[in-house]
């Protein structure tokens, strides 16, 4: 059972519509991103969010982080209601919480010194810290990312960098200021694959060693897998599926997670259950318009309550949830 105290961050019901308008003078469509999707983080935790372009992860990831204004529903961090925050209370919700970005370059300013970059988070924190205390908390970060020697890397702009190198720039500046939440989004698919298991190892100890809640956000379950501690499956803004990671993929239950796994050779099964790939998307409910589930247009198994109501999310085993009329 989850204890409130453990807690860091929790969605309840919330939604995020975006407006898509077709030409100039195009009447505005509602293409719903985030629809009544309730998440739990748990202290230390890994959570990785899976799905495929499209299904909302990344906003996900922004309305967390309160970059991107939720429509509805409540946001939890640390037991208090975001919405109801004061000035100060919000400041330090922001300095708790961070990002590391999919693209390591356009995420960092390409005239700030690598020490400058990585500072960044300390003049905002604006704490009573002089210049060499802020450079010894610098130096200490970059040589958690795995920069080593630091100071060989202090001067250094980001064209100088490699792809590898700039992300953990990134790393160290997502935690100079001991954050208790990140976002990770999509923070190794840009990188040679070489170096992919580095930055995942990387990201893994230092989240373990410092306890701090992680929602690590892919395209690919087999990393996802790798890193995370629990899975939660997205469809169009839906969630569709969560258990912990192992149970996700040698025990799916949603016929989209079937979906995803059967698109990696390396976790595919021959008894997953088949799916028609060539079926088109419902576009009623890429743009909201139905309460249904999200995956109907497209799954073999489809009945007519798929299309009256969409189905709640039912635990069917301990710590497995899954929203689907079949169980």
């Amino acid at each position: 059972m989850v204890r409130i105290a453990d807690e860091v961050i929790r969605l309840e019901n919330v939604t995020k519509d975006y407006t898509i308008r077709t030409g100039m003078f195009g009447k505005g469509k509602k293409n719903r991103a985030l629809d009544k999707v309730n998440i739990t983080v748990l202290k230390g935790e890994i959570l990785g969010i899976v799905g495929e372009s499209g299904s909302g992860k990344t906003t996900l990831g922004f309305v967390m982080l309160g970059l991107t204004e939720k429509d509805s529903g409540k946001i939890y961090f640390e037991n208090h209601e975001i919405n109801t925050l004061d000035r100060s209370s919000i400041r330090e919700f922001r300095l708790k919480s961070q990002m590391i970005f999919q693209d390591p370059f356009e995420s960092l300013n390409p005239m700030l010194t690598v020490a400058e970059a990585v500072d960044t988070p300390l003049l905002v924190l604006k704490s009573a810290l002089d210049k060499g205390q802020r450079l010894q908390k610098v130096i200490e970060a970059l040589e958690n990312a795995g920069l080593q020697p630091a100071e060989d890397f202090l001067s250094k702009i980001p064209s100088e960098l490699s792809g590898g190198q700039r992300q953990r720039v990134g790393i160290a500046r997502s935690l100079v200021n001991n954050p208790s939440f990140i976002v990770a989004d999509e923070p190794v698919s840009m990188l040679d694959v070489s170096i992919r298991a580095d930055i995942l190892n990387l990201l893994k100890d230092q989240a373990k060693g410092r306890q701090v809640s992680m929602i690590f956000i892919s395209h690919d379950i087999a990393i996802t897998r790798y890193i995370a501690d629990r899975i939660v499956v997205m469809h169009l803004g839906q969630i569709v599926e969560q258990a912990s990671s192992r149970d996700i993929v040698e025990n799916p239950k949603h016929p989209y997670t079937a979906l995803l796994l059967k698109s990696m050779p390396e976790l595919s099964d021959k008894n997953l259950v088949p799916i028609d790939e060539q079926v088109e998307y419902n576009v009623d409910i890429m743009n909201g318009g139905k309460d249904e589930c999200s995956f109907v247009g497209k799954c073999p198994f489809a009945m007519d309550s798929c299309t009256q109501k969409r189905p709640e999310m039912k635990e069917i085993e301990p710590g497995h949830f899954v929203a689907c009329y079949l169980f």
